[in-house]
C-alpha cells in the first residue's frame, strides 16, 4: 500500500519536472527561431546541462522517473542553446576586422 507521504512525493515530483519544462523550453524554442544568443551567458547554459546530466543520472540510478524526464529535457535544451550560442560567438570573432 502507498502511504501518502509517497503520493505526495510523487505529486511534487511531477509538479518540479513541469514546471522546469515550462521553464527551459520556451528560451529554446526562442533560441532555436531567432538564433539570437547575445543575452545568454555561455558559463551559465554550460553548467546547467551539466548539472542536468549529473541529474539524469542520479535518477537512473535512484529510479526517479520524474527527475529523469525532466533533466532530459532541459538538457537537450541546453545543449541546443550551448551549441547555437558557440556557432553565433564563433561567427562573431570571424566578423571582427
Amino acid at each position: 500500500m502507498t502511504s501518502m507521504y509517497e503520493i505526495l512525493l510523487t505529486i511534487v515530483g511531477y509538479a518540479a519536472a513541469i514546471c522546469m519544462v515550462g521553464g527551459y523550453l520556451p528560451q529554446a524554442v526562442h533560441t532555436i527561431r531567432t538564433r539570437n544568443t547575445d543575452g545568454i551567458a555561455l558559463p551559465t547554459f554550460l553548467l546547467m546541462g551539466f548539472g542536468g546530466l549529473f541529474f539524469v543520472v542520479q535518477g537512473v540510478m535512484t529510479g526517479n522517473l520524474p527527475l529523469v524526464i525532466t533533466n532530459v529535457i532541459t538538457t537537450t535544451c541546453c545543449v541546443i542553446i550551448t551549441a547555437i550560442k558557440l556557432r553565433n560567438d564563433r561567427s562573431a570573432r570571424r566578423r571582427k576586422p
